[in-house]
Order: structure tokens, then sequence, then C-alpha cells
């Protein structure tokens, strides 16, 4: 006894097998020619690696124009989760001058995790209850008025 599928059967097993598949995201610098890692160390300059692979997508803040970081990701992303890196690459590209000193590539296993601190800075002063907020200035009356509306005036007493 052999069933045939239905076109609505076939239709929910095609859905939930494709509910399966990741969706992969590319982000960063695409290399479509020519790839960071392929520049030559004291033969290319920044003019050349600039024509070849564009604008790098960082470069140092302390060194100044000096270090330049061509970096790339691949996401993937399961129905409901979050997405998580499946790879990555930084190539870091160190001039001295106007020559290329050094290149370096980077992967997903180079990466350290950076936690964040949750601490609080604490301040000074008292904290006041929402019924404090609410009602702090009952009572208290108004400021006397002045003839003056401009700001900075003193008031009379």
């Amino acid at each position: 006894m052999y069933r045939i599928l239905t076109a609505s059967a076939f239709g929910a097993l095609a859905l939930t097998a494709s509910a399966c598949a990741p969706v992969i995201g590319s982000h960063g610098y695409q290399a479509l020619e020519a790839a960071p890692a392929d520049v030559a160390v004291g033969t290319d300059t920044k003019t050349t690696v600039r024509t070849r692979l564009g604008t790098p997508s960082a470069t140092s803040l302390f060194e100044g124009d000096d270090i330049w970081y061509y970096i790339s990701q691949t996401t993937e992303k399961y129905t409901f989760n979050l997405p998580q890196v499946s790879q990555r690459s930084v190539t870091e590209i160190v001039f001295e001058g106007d020559q290329v000193a050094s290149v370096r590539t980077l992967g997903l296993e180079d990466g350290q995790d950076v936690r964040m601190n949750r601490n609080e800075t604490p301040t000074r002063g008292r904290e006041l209850t929402i019924l404090e907020q609410l009602l702090g200035n009952v009572g208290r009356g108004q400021l006397p008025r002045t003839d003056e509306d401009q700001p900075g005036q003193r008031r009379p007493d």
C-alpha cells in the first residue's frame, strides 16, 4: 500500500524542509576580482592596494592611515534563532610610508569575546519613590512672579 502525496501534503513537506535551511548573510568586504591576501609586501603601495581592493572597511585609529583593515563575515540564521557568525576574515595591511610592510589575515578562531560590564556608576543623592516623584512639589506653592520675563533676572524678596 503506497500513498500518493497530494499537492497540499507535498507543499507542507517542502515548507517543513525549508524551515530547517539557514538564511545565509554576507557582510562587509566582498572580494570580486582580487583578495586582500594577494597584496605583495614591498611592491604594492597605498595607491595600488586601493585600486585593486577599493576603500578599506576600517583604518587604524591610533596609527593614522598606516594600517588598513578589510573585514568580511558570513552569518547563518535558522528560523527563530539569532544569527550566528560562521566565517570571518580580517585582513590587516600595514604600510610604512607608502609601501606595504606586512599583510596578516585573521579568521574567526583568532577573535575574542568581549563581555560588557553591566555594573552601573552610582550617582549622588537619594533615590525617590514613585509617590515622592509624583507628589514632591505638592504644597510648596509657586515661585513669586516678577515683571521681568528675562531669564537670569533676580526676583524681588
